[in-house]
């Protein structure tokens, strides 16, 4: 699988995250996140991955490591919108953003930009 195929994956992981932050994944979500996913031409493989975490329900820190690592390998890619505007809907979808919402996506924004600025660094560094 490659890096570009591999981020859908962590999208709807992500997604899974995003929507159990507030400790509970509401119905409103779930039907908002298939809403969403069906315009979406990879949306059939970010839902199973947003499904599998629902079953699974692997370590939440781990998981989203695993989310940044993903993204990093990728690289700056114009779909990361698609992204955080999915993960804002989902999370308005029942009542509103709560706090914990609002950190979640707000941290991954920042985690994934601190990365690739990192990244930048050390290329620099190597010049």
């Amino acid at each position: 699988m490659t890096p570009k195929e591999r981020i859908y994956d962590a999208f709807g992981e992500l997604a899974y995250l995003v929507a159990r932050s507030d400790g509970l994944i509401q119905p409103e979500e779930v039907v908002k996140l298939e809403e969403i996913l069906m315009a979406h031409p990879k949306g059939r493989e970010i839902k199973w991955s947003f499904d599998y975490e629902r079953r699974k329900r692997n370590d939440p820190e781990e998981l989203y490591k695993k989310v940044i690592d993903c993204c990093r390998e990728n690289g700056p890619d114009p779909e990361y919108q698609f992204l955080v505007e999915m993960l804002e809907r989902v999370a308005l979808a029942s009542a509103g953003i709560d706090s914990s919402e609002e950190a979640a996506i707000k941290g991954f924004i920042h985690d994934l930009t601190e990365r690739f600025k990192k990244d930048i660094r050390d290329i620099n560094e190597l010049k």
